[in-house]
């Protein structure tokens, strides 16, 4: 009985962190609010609690919800785009695997969280599936904040500024001497004029169904014995719902609900002694910072260069935010191609169900 009550105070103490760091509009603010309050509730009174179980539905539905991302229409632009796809995911998968062994060899962090706490993944998914294989899940959740932070709030604006220098040195040039100044940017009409078309599929019936079929594969894949198997699983089969038969759906409550509920399985477990040991994540959050950065431009710069994208768009490409936070930040910059929209999610898609078992590869042959 007393457990029911530390699991109650728990959720309770998660709910009230996370809608106050939502309503401070702290990116990630469900998660991390939550983490916060199992935290506090943990180091101060010793009474959260939250059964070991907690991780399995909540990546059921956090895998769900990335399955019913995928659009149909997003499935006609694929061939299109796959050549800026590879370019983005390989140089993700570099950076993830350079940047986690040189988080590892100048941090005290163990080598799976230092690879989870790089991978460009969702900001309330990558920590419970980190958690799950192994990983310090607290520690990936504020990693991944940094990541989230730099996506929606300093990227953009750096790639702004950037934009708006490039085109006074090529009006100043146009002025000069009748040049262009260099390579303008040349949006893909094309993909402008076309529209991603949403599913309208929303009812109750399509929300029961989607979470049986993820929690019935969501299980078979944890009996697999795979690495994020339950996640991997939910998100495959949800997919096949989504692009088969268009009916499937996952209301944003319940996403929301397995942000919290995360939150407090990751905060419920976390100590004063693992509050003493952030300081050690300056350094790794600094390599974070300069991958990240470099990775933005210089690769943007490369899909600009061979796949027909404005250097503007190709920054944004390889931007680590969400898919649905990249439509609003590229309509504020003046992009409206849809195929930045698009490759985010296939950045989503792909990263949470191939990158946790190339990283179990890694550590294991590392290790072995």
């Amino acid at each position: 009985m007393d457990m029911i009550w530390h699991l109650i105070i728990t959720v309770l103490a998660g709910t009230a962190g996370g809608l106050l760091m939502k309503r401070l509009n702290v990116p990630g603010g469900l998660l991390l609010g939550s983490m916060l309050g199992g935290a506090l509730l943990n180091i101060g009174f010793g009474a959260a609690y939250m059964p070991s179980g907690t991780k399995v539905p909540v990546q059921i539905v956090a895998g769900a919800f990335i399955g019913c991302s995928m659009e149909k229409s997003d499935v006609l632009r694929l061939p299109k785009i796959i050549r800026p796809a590879a370019i983005m995911l390989f140089f993700l998968l570099v950076l993830n695997l350079g940047a986690g062994f040189l988080i590892w060899l100048v941090s005290p962090l163990d080598l799976l969280t230092s690879l989870m706490s790089v991978v460009p993944g969702g900001i309330s998914d990558t920590p419970i599936i980190a958690a799950d294989m192994g990983a310090d899940g607290p520690k990936v959740a504020v990693m991944q904040l940094i990541r989230q932070i730099l996506g929606i709030g300093v990227f953009p604006y750096l790639i702004y500024l950037w934009d708006r220098r490039r085109q006074r040195k090529e009006r100043n040039g146009s002025a000069a001497g009748g040049k262009d100044g260099g390579r303008a940017d040349k949006p893909n009409d094309k993909a402008n004029k076309e529209k991603r078309v949403k599913s309208k599929t929303k009812s109750p019936g399509a929300f029961a169904v989607t979470i049986g079929v993820a929690a019935l594969s969501g299980i078979i894949g944890r009996m697999s014995g795979l690495p994020s198997g339950t996640f991997l699983f939910a998100i495959l089969s949800v997919l096949v719902l989504k692009l088969v038969f268009d009916f499937a759906y996952i209301p944003k409550w319940a996403k929301k609900g397995a942000q919290v509920l995360s939150g407090c399985y990751l905060g419920s477990s976390v100590g004063l002694s693992d509050v003493m040991e952030l300081r050690y994540l300056i350094l790794p959050v600094v390599i974070i910072i300069a991958g990240y950065m470099l990775n933005c431009f210089f690769t943007g710069k490369l899909i600009s260069r061979t796949c027909g994208f404005s250097e503007k768009e190709g920054m944004l490409i390889t931007t680590p935010a969400g898919a649905s936070d990249m439509a609003l930040i590229s309509a504020d910059l003046g992009v409206e191609n849809t195929d930045v929209i698009i490759l985010q999610v296939v950045r989503a898609v792909v990263v949470m169900t191939v990158f946790p078992q190339i990283i179990s590869l890694v550590v294991m042959i590392a290790q072995g």
